[in-house]
């Protein structure tokens, strides 16, 4: 029996060999707390066998078989009849745009592909540009093309230091570079920019799948049909549909196999004035969106001209910032991603019937005018062509080549397709992967789905949006945490308030810089915030927190790609980086860090209580990241892929008093106790009066619930309330976080005189 999706719990599984494991039987022993916190299903993290020792799932190998490391199909039906009796369910994610190839013997398909080349029964699975080099695939493996002389032979079994690759039979004799040259594929240098086939941005490890061919995808969903049809599983999340030739024919069938009942939600990353979809037959998206709502509400807009004036005495243009990104995107395409464009410049030639010497030029210009994944929605047919507009406008001498562009895409197929890959592909690698790590105004806003340029979310949009959320997608994902984003939301909510102490912040980053200068300024101010961020009340900054910032710096630095990056370190660069953080966190600044700290936790506690309920309560299915019940201080991946202490969570939630863990689970068990008034009732804005209105946000869901929170809270305790009252519908109230009474025009003085967030029911609930 099915259960309706109420709310989700994210659980990243891994198994032992990652370093710590998190099993189906480790899920299945935390299904008692999850019940009592009120939560209605169980949302894991990719459950296919993927590399051994995988930390995240993402690199599957086998999409036919349950990873046995976390308990295989009978650990999976244990954990499934366990929620059931608890009426409890599954969701699962799963990931069809590529497969894991960084250890080609643990992939059956790739190491057949590679052993046979296109007479392989698995060549048509993978998306292989069989023409790059004669039919052979190539892969760019090596440090250098010269290591090719490298290469040893041991039976079968062609080896490139620990990687193993597959010898076609009768091609075994000989020395390794001889027999290397008689194989179906071809090692190149990783610097060359060639690589044989699609990948999973610019991840070679990770190989695409053609999902548009049917063999290909039933063969990959087999398994997932078979949890649908023996009733495992509730419902699916999809990673990544916008690699995929055709999302919506995909999607399509997905409907098809699992059953109009099934709950589908989808990664899919939209800009701020970008809709999804409607035509999708998917619940909505994975809730990126609202999270950008729900933080930015929390941003003071009256911080914002101080805030971009001290970015840009460190040395950063801000507002240049949209050039920069189209500066970077145009550098993504034509560097990271050059083997992608030369195979789109290929089938674009092939399908014109023409050539021009600025087309590569041409088509990274296009892309750095859409500020979207893809355009071939059908909601977004007029994005493409006011980009081509745009870009003729600009650079009038790529006309010729912009013809070469649209003739090729007038026949659709295979032109079209690789377009619209190569600009989600193009997109993620610019902003989430780059520009999310220069921008230092407010990083708590350098959010996957988020836009920084714009400072924060009017009460007037929140709402705006949320009741849009309400009529068209009232079963879509609201998240706040995920194991993709930059920071967790308690550390989001600390940096916000930064933007209600622009001079205070200021004054700091000065006086520390004079103290501890950063190697770069705009760097420093970057790093600065995060640190901020996770510094503890106490100042007592442990071993381990220290190795967190440093792997956080190392990571962040390279990811902006200014003075350093992955693929071209720079070792002087990065000790000073290193250097000037032990500064700081052994020296005198880190007193003074703590201080302010201390000043502002109140305030920042404030901010995460009233995004937590906002993220529980406003139209969608919450989720809740784990741990995160309880305030958690992670930063990027995969310092939020760290273990989780339940203990500690299940004393809190026996214990009702750590205030993060009340808001959840009162939350959570009233969404459970009026599951209409969330998925089915309307979203109706109330409006605070008096003084400090615009610090509430306030609302009912349908007739019963409303929900308040306080914002703004450094300016508030300096103004206090006054008058101002939050005015209640007719009946009676009880707040469910304290059992006080309340009605009428409520002062909101006495609304939040114990907790700065108020979840009220109607009548004695």
């Amino acid at each position: 029996m099915a259960f309706p999706v109420l709310s989700t719990y994210r659980l990243q599984l891994r198994g032992a060999s990652s370093g710590f494991g998190f099993t189906f039987a480790d899920a299945e022993n935390l299904l008692d707390y999850l019940d009592d916190l009120g939560i209605s299903h169980l949302y894991l993290s990719p459950i296919l066998t993927a590399v051994g020792g995988s930390t995240h799932g993402y690199d599957v190998t086998d999409p036919t078989t349950v990873s046995s490391e976390l308990g295989g199909p009978d650990g999976l039906a244990r954990l499934s009849a366990a929620a059931r009796r608890r009426g409890m369910g599954l969701v699962v994610d799963i990931v069809p745009n590529h497969l894991g190839i960084g250890s080609p013997e643990q992939n059956a398909w790739w190491w057949d592909v590679l052993r046979y080349g296109r007479s392989s029964d698995y060549a048509a699975f993978f998306d292989i540009d069989w023409d790059l080099a004669d039919g052979r695939i190539v892969l760019p493996l090596l440090g250098s093309d010269e290591d090719v002389a490298n290469l040893t032979v041991d039976g079968d079994v062609l080896w490139l230091g620990d990687l193993a690759l597959p010898i076609a039979p009768g091609t075994g004799d000989g020395a390794g570079p001889d027999v290397h040259d008689r194989q179906r594929y071809r090692l190149v240098g990783w610097r060359s920019g060639l690589c044989g086939y699609r990948r999973f941005f610019s991840i070679t490890s990770l190989a695409g799948l053609r999902q548009e061919d049917r063999a290909v995808f039933d063969a990959t969903h087999a398994e997932v049909a078979r949890w649908f049809a023996e009733g495992l599983v509730d419902g699916v999340r999809i990673d990544h549909p916008d690699g995929l030739s055709d999302p919506y024919g995909y999607l399509a069938w997905l409907r098809e196999l699992i059953g109009g009942g099934a709950w589908i939600v989808i990664e899919k990353i939209l800009a701020v004035d970008e809709a999804l979809e409607p035509t999708l037959p998917v619940a909505g998206t994975t809730g990126y969106d609202a999270l950008r709502e729900v933080t930015g509400v929390f941003v003071d807009p009256d911080g914002e001209s101080a805030l971009t004036a001290l970015a840009e005495s460190a040395g950063l243009d801000y507002r240049a910032m949209p050039e920069t990104l189209a500066d970077l995107k145009i550098r993504i395409a034509t560097d990271t991603l050059a083997s992608e464009l030369g195979r789109l410049r290929r089938c674009v030639v092939a399908a014109a019937g023409a050539d021009d010497p600025l087309l590569p030029e041409a088509v990274a210009a296009v892309l750095s005018h859409i500020g979207v994944y893809r355009t071939d929605y059908r909601g977004l047919a007029a994005i493409l062509p006011t980009a081509i507009a745009e870009t003729q406008a600009a650079a009038p001498q790529l006309g010729p080549a912009l013809q070469v562009l649209a003739a090729a895409l007038a026949h659709g197929g295979e032109p079209a397709t690789r377009l619209q890959q190569l600009c989600g592909a193009v997109t993620a690698k610019a902003v989430e992967d780059c520009l999310f790590y220069r921008d230092a105004r407010l990083v708590s806003l350098n959010e996957v789905g988020g836009e920084p340029h714009r400072f924060g979310v009017g009460a007037a949009e929140f709402h705006h949006r949320a009741a849009a959320r309400a009529r068209l997608w009232p079963r879509a994902v609201t998240a706040l945490s995920t194991h993709d984003t930059k920071r967790s939301e308690d550390v989001r909510a600390r940096i916000g308030v930064l933007s209600q102490v622009p001079s205070l912040w200021a004054e700091f980053v000065a006086r520390s810089e004079a103290h501890v200068p950063s190697p770069d300024p705009a760097t420093g101010l970057f790093l600065w915030q995060n640190i901020f961020g996770v510094w503890p009340v106490t100042g007592e900054v442990s071993g381990h927190l220290c190795d967190r910032l440093h792997a956080y710096a190392q990571k962040a630095i390279r990811e902006a790609a200014w003075h350093t990056s992955w693929n071209d370190p720079d070792a002087a660069f990065e000790d000073a980086v290193h250097r000037w953080l032990d500064a700081v966190l052994d020296g005198p600044v880190a007193s003074e860090l703590t201080r302010l700290v201390a000043r502002l936790h109140p305030h920042a506690e404030s901010d995460a209580l009233g995004q937590k309920l906002l993220g529980l309560t406003v139209p969608g299915v919450p989720d809740v990241y784990q741990g995160t019940e309880l305030w958690d201080d992670s930063l990027v991946d995969p310092d939020n892929r760290r273990p989780v202490d339940y203990s500690v969570r299940r004393a809190a939630l026996k214990a009702l008093q750590h205030p993060k863990i009340r808001v959840v689970s009162a939350a959570l068990r009233l969404r459970r106790a009026r599951p209409d008034c969330f998925l089915g009732g309307d979203y109706l804005p109330v409006l605070a009066s008096g003084p400090a209105g615009d610090h509430v946000v306030a609302f009912l869901r349908g007739d019963d619930v409303l929900v308040a929170v306080t914002r703004w809270t450094v300016r508030l305790a300096e103004t206090g309330w006054g008058d101002t009252v939050v005015p209640l519908p007719g009946g009676s109230w009880t707040d469910t976080l304290t059992g006080t009474a309340v009605g009428g025009l409520m002062p909101a003085a006495e609304l939040f005189a114990d907790l700065p967030v108020a979840l009220l029911q109607r009548g004695d609930g």
